[in-house]
């Protein structure tokens, strides 16, 4: 609240995404990548094969490409954006993990530099110099690791830091050695695909059925490690988060059953490869093996960061940057009282303060269609009941009339034509519309906020009734202000509810 306002028309999270996503990858193959290397090249030394030594430095060209150029780029993105999309959330990280950062850096400057004089050392260096310091890459690069673990477990598993303030707290959270063990797994996960995909563009033979199998070894190595450290991981997360996740966030849930299929068909597919077909691995197959990898990496992630909601950091700032300590100062004197960098527009500095981290009015996760064809009564409502709404929103904390305010901006910013003109339906399909705009908000058909099964057997004249109390039925739930043409389809279509239908 007490930082300027950066407003531009990509989502935050796509924006986010586009970038933390890709270091990610970087940063786990880096390490990954390292220690197959160092290990490859110890192995292919001590036996003499001189045609293993040569594949190794080929491969560690692409590996020192990415590490020195990518890694490092991606990683100093992350901070630009972070710093101007979440400045509350980044500077309380800075104030808490300043020394783990630099000691981070640290590590990530040998890492540099090391890689460059391994890459380099090929025929320069005696083989002892080179092992070692492909070593100390590697120790160097997994050390990196085990600081920015803690600092990314601390933003979804606080604990005791919430009450004491303390580093170590912080650091050593509930989810920091599953999630250390997690990471190590992908690492040496990242870094068999990808040798198994240049292992596809060798000519067919011995040697490349070799290493076909080797890098097959290393992935489900690396897969066995991510699927029991991952179950470990879930455990070790507070019930109350899970359990929330689980009432309203089916997505973020059904993503992480999404991983464990992924982990499956990769492990098959390793199997069946290194079992009958080694010498006739393609590039498109290898490909196919990268992709599911990547695929499963990203709906971990995915689902990992969709945990913290409402928060940036649980317990401590909100998805919007309101600091959990100053909710009554919130509630008492608003938001607006809080803004430092006013506009002159308050609706719009709500919206941009209060809803704008997450949403936009048309492009990602828009507003606009969201309340179009309904009226301002609802939208205040709606954004004085944030909490209560599917996918575990932050709680608007500003005064009822900076509600009022903020949904008099979005109405004028909406399409205001009812339902059957704007969406050109009638009949069930209009209900169902009706139906999905004010009630499926927070009751979502098919998850542990339906609650069709109570309307069995309930007549028109008692809907109705439902509908005209709709206000006093429940905390957050909204008066029910449509006009009556729109009142009428969604009692038919509730009642198809009731019966058990799904039109």
């Amino acid at each position: 609240m007490h930082y300027p306002f950066w407003d531009q028309p990509i989502g935050y999270g796509v924006l986010m995404a586009t970038i933390a996503v890709f270091h990610v990858f970087v940063s786990h193959f880096a390490i990954g990548g390292g220690l197959y290397l160092v290990v490859n090249e110890h192995l292919a030394r001590r036996s003499g094969d001189a045609q293993r030594l040569g594949f190794l430095e080929k491969l560690s060209k692409f590996f020192a490409l990415v590490t020195l150029v990518a890694g490092a780029v991606t990683g100093v993105g992350i901070w630009f954006v972070i710093g101007l999309l979440a400045p509350s959330a980044t500077e309380a990280l800075i104030h808490n993990y300043v020394w783990g950062w630099a000691i981070e850096w640290t590590f990530f400057v040998v890492e540099i530099a090391a890689a460059m004089l391994y890459f380099y050392g090929w025929k320069r260096m005696t083989a002892r110099a080179h092992l070692t310091l492909g070593w100390i890459y590697f120790v160097a690069a997994w050390l990196s690791l085990v600081i920015i673990n803690g600092i990314l477990t601390f933003m979804l598993t606080p604990g005791r830091w919430l009450v004491t303030g303390n580093f170590w707290d912080g650091f050593f959270n509930l989810t920091y050695w599953p999630s250390l063990v997690l990471r190590t797994g992908v690492c040496v996960m990242l870094a068999g695909l990808y040798s198994l995909l240049v292992a596809s563009r060798l000519e067919p033979g011995d040697f490349k059925a070799k290493t076909v199998r080797l890098a097959a070894i290393w992935s489900i190595a690396g897969l066995v490690v991510t699927m029991l450290s991952q179950l470990w991981y879930w455990k070790a997360i507070p019930a109350a988060v899970t359990a929330k996740a689980l009432q309203s966030m089916p997505t973020p849930i059904w993503f992480i059953g999404i991983s464990f299929w992924l982990a499956g068909a990769i492990a098959l597919g390793m199997v069946v490869l290194v079992a009958f077909a080694p010498r006739k691995l393609g590039t498109s197959v290898a490909l196919v093996f990268m992709a599911l990898g990547l695929a499963w990496f990203g709906a971990f992630e995915w689902s990992r960061e969709s945990l913290r909601k409402p928060y940036i950091i649980t317990g401590y700032i909100y998805g919007n940057g309101a600091e959990v300590t100053e909710t009554e100062n919130y509630k008492r004197d608003g938001y607006l009282a809080q803004i430092s960098f006013r506009t002159g527009d308050d609706g719009a500095d709500l919206f941009r303060h209060a809803c704008r981290n997450c949403h936009t009015l048309a492009g990602y996760k828009a507003l606009k269609p969201a309340f179009d064809g309904t009226d301002r009564a609802f939208i205040s409502a709606i954004v004085q009941g944030t909490q209560h709404i599917k996918g575990n929103m932050p709680p608007f904390l500003g005064t009822a009339a900076e509600a009022e305010k903020l949904a008099g901006y979005l109405r004028e910013r909406i399409d205001p034509r009812p339902l059957a003109d704007i969406y050109k339906l009638e009949g069930m399909a209009l209900g169902r519309k009706v139906y999905d705009l004010r009630c499926g908000k927070c009751h979502v058909l098919g998850t542990a906020s339906d609650k069709s099964k109570s309307l069995a057997g309930q007549s028109t004249e008692d809907l109705n009734g439902l509908l005209d109390m709709a206000a006093n039925l429940g905390e957050g739930m909204p008066a029910f202000t449509a006009e009556a043409s729109e009142r009428k389809v969604l009692v038919a279509y509730l009642q198809t509810l009731g019966k058990g239908g799904r039109p």
